[in-house]
């Protein structure tokens, strides 16, 4: 049977008795899990000594996991068995390294477990999806420790018409890990051009995703302004706008509420509708993230995201 290993780490600035606890005791889980934030409605049971928890959903499916061992404050390992969508077990290890300080605590979350034969070609991604829940998990977990509470919310709004827009953009490719830096560069670009046509802005600025592309970790998409009509003048402006359109279209809708950096919460939940067959995509409409309130204006908290995809 083929073999996975998953590891991910991240430094939180907090003690390492902290860290440990909110991990240790699995009461903390539902306030950061990667998983439980796709499906908040899931039904989430864990042992009075919270050693173990169970779940029960219908999108994130059902398992449960218990603490199989631990050091204090220097590693936990877990009994992780998956029951649907399909069966599985996993051995999880979480480890623990403070910094020199003391006030820094490195976190490494692993995973290793085994596919059934007949999804081999799966390895890698598999590998590749439960290392960006890792990655999700472990900036939640750090929210959670260095803040009291999780700095990203979702709101599901379901399906509504969308009237389409044509719009004013930047094209562009790059890898998934500077997709932040790529866009914040286009926008500032754009932001020139809504100076000098502020009478044809027709709505807040939106991201389109062409391609996204997991196993080259690599992205194209294009950051956009919406636009009552296409300015004659766009010539004169620099050579890499370009100019599109997004037809009308039935979308749904997930809301995100908190800092761009915590995004992958709202995409993951988007993949995870799609996995259980909850909705039924449309081809030929990228998806796209609208940006209802500007970031000048407002705290990273209180950033407003929409995500939408064209759904049959």
């Amino acid at each position: 049977m083929p073999k996975t290993h998953v590891e991910k780490s991240l430094t939180l600035n907090a003690p390492i008795d902290q860290v440990f606890s909110a991990i240790n005791d699995l009461h903390h889980w539902g306030k950061w899990s990667p998983w439980l934030i796709l499906e908040p409605e899931a039904e989430v049971t864990v042992a009075e000594d919270g050693k173990s928890y169970s779940w029960q959903g219908q999108r994130i499916g059902s398992g449960h996991m218990q603490i199989s061992g631990e050091s204090k404050n220097q590693w936990i390992n877990f009994d992780l068995t998956f029951l649907t969508p399909w069966k599985s077990t996993a051995n999880v290890r979480f480890e623990f390294h403070p910094k020199p300080d003391g006030q820094q605590t490195t976190v490494t979350w692993m995973m290793d477990s085994k596919l059934p034969f007949f999804m081999f070609w799966m390895k890698g991604m598999m590998e590749t999806f439960i290392g960006m829940d890792f990655e999700r998990g472990l900036k939640l977990l750090k929210d959670h420790v260095e803040d009291g509470h999780v700095h990203s919310t979702l709101e599901f709004q379901g399906v509504s018409a969308y009237p389409g827009c044509q719009y004013v953009g930047i094209k562009n490719a790059c890898a998934i890990a500077d997709i932040g830096d790529a866009m914040k560069r286009d926008f500032e670009t754009l932001s020139t051009f809504c100076q000098s046509h502020q009478d044809t802005i027709a709505g807040p600025p939106v991201s389109i995703y062409h391609k996204w592309s997991l196993t080259k970790m690599q992205a194209t998409y294009t950051a956009a302004i919406p636009v009552t009509q296409i300015p004659a003048d766009l010539s004169a402006s620099p050579a890499t706008l370009i100019t599109g359109h997004i037809p009308a279209t039935q979308v749904y809708t997930i809301r995100h509420i908190g800092p761009y950096e915590h995004l992958a919460n709202a995409w993951a939940a988007v993949m995870n509708l799609q996995r259980s067959k909850q909705v039924k995509t449309k081809k030929g409409i990228h998806p796209f993230e609208e940006y209802v309130n500007d970031p000048c204006n407002v705290t990273p908290n209180e950033l407003i995201t929409d995500i939408r995809f064209a759904v049959m």
